[in-house]
């Protein structure tokens, strides 16, 4: 089974507040965090993570990425990635994440999700965390394709063709591809977010 995640800002005690997680730690979180998703996802499993992994200490946020147990890691870059291009030591840092487990994909990758052809990246194609879209030289065209994304965090889970992936719309947990399939399936909608459970 292949999984999608994204946005757990591994080390960011910010992210707490800013997303009303309910962690008294960032240590609490960051378990939490990698305790559901070596729940869901097992060593036969991919888990594709699309972006904003870490942040604060790199290296100790990595060591603790190492406790997952899926198959296959795949981390599509997002702006808070030190590998995604848009940084300028993106090449050096790419070394680093590969060893972490992880395959570093580009910025944008197109997936068969049976008959649908489904584009996945970090950002949607409108829409952020806060009031105004950022990094739009790095978002894909909207052409008609579903969207698998994350970087919006609790604003939204589907909005028309786009579906986020982030753990703040999932209540920390990955989506499987049969679920993304089914709201495929079910078209185009607006569906609100889901509380967090530890």
């Amino acid at each position: 089974m292949r999984f999608f995640t994204s946005d757990w800002h591994i080390g960011h005690e910010n992210i707490i507040k800013f997303c009303d997680r309910p962690f008294a730690s960032v240590k609490d979180m960051n378990q939490s965090i990698l305790n559901t998703m070596n729940r869901a996802v097992g060593p036969e499993d991919e888990l594709w993570i699309l972006g904003d992994l870490a942040m604060g200490n790199w290296d100790y946020s990595m060591s603790l990425v190492k406790q997952l147990i899926a198959g296959r890691i795949v981390l599509i870059p997002g702006n808070h990635d030190k590998c995604h291009p848009m940084h300028k030591k993106s090449e050096q840092y790419k070394e680093r994440y590969t060893s972490a487990r992880m395959e570093v994909a580009p910025t944008n990758v197109s997936l068969y999700m049976e008959s649908h052809l489904v584009e996945v990246s970090h950002f949607p194609y409108g829409g952020d965390s806060g009031h105004v879209d950022r990094f739009v030289d790095w978002r894909l065209k909207d052409e008609g394709s579903w969207l698998v994304c994350g970087h919006v965090h609790e604003k939204w889970r589907q909005k028309g063709r786009q579906i986020n992936v982030g753990v703040d719309a999932w209540g920390g947990n990955p989506v499987s591809e049969d679920t993304i399939k089914q709201m495929i399936k079910l078209g185009p909608a607006d569906i609100n977010v889901m509380e967090w459970k530890k």
